[in-house]
């Protein structure tokens, strides 16, 4: 049996609906994951292509460890599952990880061109993160 209550006397327990959450409540970062993605794309080709000549399966296991690391650990309310519950600078970390490793991956194999274009998305990446990372410190 529904309740007499309407639909607008009902307490509302989404966590973005009570007006003191908003200071708490994830950022919007859809436009900043674009970014993300793409460093993290560079870095999971650029970073096995840079240590291929020097050991395979140290290029394996660098592709492991940066899609593996961020899959396994992530902090509570950053992604709708978590394996391993961090805190927030673990995942700040994580990113700075990826972005940094394409980076150094980039201008380690590819042309200056494209290494300088793979430094500017980081910085736009970085850019881009600190409304995220700033709610992830507080997590």
């Amino acid at each position: 049996m529904r309740s007499p209550a309407g639909p607008d006397d009902r307490p509302d327990d989404r966590p973005d609906s009570r007006p003191d959450s908003r200071l708490d409540s994830r950022p919007d970062d859809r436009l900043a994951s674009v970014f993300r993605f793409a460093s993290e794309l560079i870095a999971w080709v650029a970073a096995p292509w840079a240590l291929w000549s020097f050991s395979v399966p140290l290029a394996v296991l660098s592709v492991v460890v940066l899609i593996g690391l961020p899959t396994i650990f992530s902090t509570p309310g950053d992604k709708r599952s978590v394996i391993v519950a961090v805190p927030g600078f673990v995942t700040i970390a994580l990113v700075v990880l990826q972005v940094g490793v394409a980076v150094v991956a980039a201008w380690a194999v590819w042309h200056a061109f494209a290494a300088a274009v793979v430094s500017v998305l980081a910085v736009v990446t970085v850019v881009m993160e600190l409304p995220r990372w700033r709610w992830l410190l507080s997590r």
